[in-house]
């Protein structure tokens, strides 16, 4: 009989795809014919999975929908949207049930979204064990068993808290007997191989572990998307892949500097070598620096040999450092009153104090500043919250020139830029830009969402909405013409 990795190559080939060893970085998940953009690579259910809120309301149990939902009567823990999503569970959730329902309630505080997940795996791994529920080549305990754990590379506080955790479950499933060095190890491999299970908005939503998605190795320029419905994974190509070459997809937010990103990085114990991370350091310099001191210039600044000014790269005009830090220090004391109001619920004065920011960002740092982008980004969330359709419109204009710098063409995330951007404008009566930006919304997201979901069918009834409305405007506007000719 074949091997589990045998299995597990035999189904990748009918699907195009080839697990090998990549030089430098381990296994990796390799394309054997061409695949196109907006073509799904692989699409993968969890091996296991669970929302990110446990004991209030959030999401379906099964197919993480969020409306509709009803507690489980017995353990009071667990969520569904419906019957059919109960019954898909119910194998699973029969053990589970019976489990939390002997929960006191001091422990059942315990059951956070990460122990959850590990009392689902040993239960799901039971089950296949005994044949309660199939498995296949790429639904198998084997395949996260052969999961990096990076264990031996984990600090010694971090070791001590899996290990910690790995007791917490023993309690919880007092009757399985559990290797708790393996649990210990389990958990090491959650933290360098689950995925955040997000909307089509890209809102987290819950954990999921998809062994065979997690093959796939990073990059800053990946090839590839990551994209969820419910709580089907789906990774779909970016750009033209081509036979023999690697799938890489982006483990975290690419939109920063170097420095930040390997630092992001640091959790999955490696140092990434992609092209962005390779190049030189003017992409960096653009993202995190001052602006020159002539507004009409769009050069940005270098620090000069001695320390006390900064000189722009494009004019040579300097800037005083103690003119920089004073007014960094000013954003700094404004940022913390913001957060205040922030935290007290009192967001029309959040706002206020936000835009004060915006305007000192504004005169310090260059007009692609990634810091710039954030304080933009806060902004119309505050305004959306506030219903200002107008303002919050400015500042999502405002932000889509930095996502087209930082993030690859048909990034989710610039798509998703343009679907804000035409709502609000929809929603201002500005239809004929709000055909532009759901057109360029649906172009980009058409690829990285497919053209079969419902937040897609939303997107395509908008669109021609808008595109019906325009046509309109345009016959009405012929008609007049005519009329008084």
């Amino acid at each position: 009989m074949a091997s589990w990795a045998e299995q597990l190559q035999r189904e990748l080939a009918g699907r195009g795809l080839a697990v090998a060893s990549i030089p430098g970085k381990g296994r990796g998940l390799v394309a054997s014919r061409t695949f196109f953009p907006g073509e799904v690579i692989i699409s993968q259910e969890p091996y296991t999975s669970t929302p990110n809120k446990i004991l209030v309301r959030s999401s379906c149990d099964h197919c993480f929908a969020s409306s509709n939902l009803r507690k489980c009567s017995a353990c009071r823990v667990t969520w569904y949207c419906s019957s059919d999503c109960q019954k898909e569970e119910w194998k699973l959730h029969q053990l589970e049930c019976r489990v939390m329902a002997a929960l006191t309630e001091d422990r059942k505080k315990m059951l956070t979204p990460t122990i959850r997940l590990m009392v689902r795996l040993v239960l799901k791994r039971k089950l296949q064990n005994e044949k309660a529920i199939p498995s296949s080549n790429i639904d198998n305990y084997y395949l996260v068993e052969a999961l990096e754990s990076h264990i031996s590379k984990v600090d010694e506080n971090q070791l001590v808290l899996y290990a910690q955790m790995a007791n917490l479950v023993s309690l919880i499933l007092p009757s399985h007997e559990l290797d708790l060095k393996e649990i210990a190890h389990t958990f090491s491999k959650f933290a360098c191989n689950a995925h955040t299970i997000c909307d089509p908005e890209l809102r987290p939503l819950g954990t999921g572990l998809y062994p065979v998605i997690s093959i796939i190795n990073h990059s800053c320029v990946p090839n590839a998307v990551l994209i969820f419905d419910g709580r089907t994974a789906y990774v779909r190509a970016l750009q033209p892949i081509g036979k023999d070459e690697e799938v890489s997809i982006s483990y975290i937010e690419t939109a920063a500097v170097t420095k930040k990103r390997q630092n992001d990085l640091k959790q999955y114990f490696f140092t990434c070598t992609c092209p962005r991370c390779l190049k030189d350091s003017e992409e960096d310099a653009i993202l995190e620096s001052y602006r020159c001191k002539n507004q009409a210039c769009d050069g940005f600044l270098l620090p000069e040999s001695g320390g006390k000014s900064y000189t722009c790269q494009k004019c040579s005009i300097s800037r005083d450092e103690e003119e920089i830090k004073k007014m960094t220090r000013e954003i700094l004391l404004l940022s913390d009153k913001a957060s205040s109001f922030v935290s007290s619920g009192n967001t029309t004065e959040a706002g206020s104090i936000y835009e004060k920011i915006e305007q000192l960002e504004q005169n310090l740092y260059h007009a692609f500043s990634i810091t710039l982008l954030h304080t933009r980004e806060t902004l119309l969330k505050v305004h959306m919250e506030l219903q200002d359709w107008q303002t919050a419109l400015t500042y999502c204009r405002l932000t889509i020139p930095v996502y087209e710098r930082v993030y690859p063409p048909s990034h989710p995330m610039i798509g998703l830029q343009f679907y804000t951007c035409g709502k609000l404008e929809w929603l201002l009566e500005c239809t004929e830009d709000a055909l532009k930006s759901l057109t360029r919304a649906a172009d980009i997201l058409g690829i990285t969402h497919g053209t079969k979901s419902q937040f897609m069918k939303e997107l395509f009834g908008k669109l021609e909405e808008a595109r019906a409305e325009v046509s309109f405007k345009l016959s009405s506007s012929r008609g007049h013409d005519e009329q008084f000719s």
